[in-house]
């Protein structure tokens, strides 16, 4: 499996561009959910959106990192873990909340502050988790991680798209209530269909590692849902927040881990398969564990 580290997956740089265009969309669709009074009501009772981004931006990178120390994956798989588990949450997080019958409002409003501190927060998780676990720390050395570039990317890829679809929903409500389901439904079919022809482009690839990264992708995701879960546990939020941040946790935005691993990391192999598995196997196991909560309600 010490191939894995030297495999570059096929990915052109006007995929890239493609990719970078199609997660802006789904991030504005996703915003035209959030008006600035969300976060005004947040920031009056700020308890249940601090814990999720302390289980989001701590909690699941600690973790990550402690798992990392217990399976010893290979250098380039350990990254793609490190990586995913320093983005924010994911794009159907919000979906699978409302499903769950979590709180929709706070999973939307924790993905929408996300976002925005994915600008500091995620180069700094992936400089500080990789270098301080060590097979990754001579990976990093042999890339160019420039946490201002990371930073650039993430704001243009998803914060730019978040406040277009603030403005819009408070100049134009009208218009974005038009938009808003068509704009999500659309969104997420071209990403997955983007994503299905990706994973064609390079079948041979994931076929040949797959199994080397699935069960650690598992075992990470679980990892994830588990110290969301506790994390709001800990500190006595309601049933209905404790879903929500379980949720958010454990959805992480895959799609973006792929942009900074080829636009970063040369397509790295076992990052990519990493990332790749992880966008199939979160929207598995947060659709079940939804159809699970939906058959009881949720105390508030």
């Amino acid at each position: 499996m010490t191939e894995i580290d030297a495999v570059r997956l096929n990915f052109s740089p006007e995929s890239l561009t493609l990719l970078n265009a199609i997660l802006a969309i789904v991030m504005f669709s996703i915003a035209l959910d959030l008006r600035p009074s969300d976060f005004r009501a947040l920031l009056r009772a700020p308890k249940a959106l601090l814990t999720g981004m302390v289980s989001q931006f701590l909690v699941l990178p600690a973790l990550t990192y402690l798992m990392l120390l217990v399976t010893n994956p290979q250098p380039s798989i350990a990254l793609g873990l490190i990586l995913v588990a320093a983005c924010p949450g994911g794009n159907i997080s919000n979906f699978i909340t409302h499903r769950a019958g979590g709180n929709a409002a706070l999973s939307v409003s924790m993905t929408g502050v996300a976002t925005l501190a994915a600008i500091l927060f995620t180069p700094l998780n992936v400089a500080f988790w990789g270098n301080l676990y060590e097979p990754t720390r001579a990976l990093l050395r042999t890339t160019t991680l420039d946490p201002v570039s990371i930073a650039i990317t993430v704001f243009f890829m998803l914060v730019l798209p978040l406040i277009l679809g603030i403005v819009l929903n408070v100049q134009k409500p009208k218009l974005a209530a038009r938009i808003r389901k068509p704009m999500q439904g659309l969104s997420m079919a071209i990403f997955i269909g983007f994503i299905v022809l990706a994973l064609a482009a390079n079948w041979s690839f994931f076929l040949a590692y797959v199994a080397a990264v699935a069960g650690l992708v598992v075992l990470h995701n679980a990892l994830a849902l588990s110290g969301g879960y506790l994390t709001a546990t800990v500190m006595r939020l309601s049933d209905y927040d404790r879903r929500a941040i379980t949720i958010e946790t454990g959805i992480q935005n895959s799609g973006l881990g792929l942009v900074l691993i080829f636009a970063f990391f040369g397509g790295l192999g076992g990052m990519a398969v990493a990332a790749a598995f992880w966008g199939i196997w979160h929207a598995i196991s947060g659709l079940a564990l939804a159809s699970l909560w939906s058959r009881s309600e949720a105390k508030r």
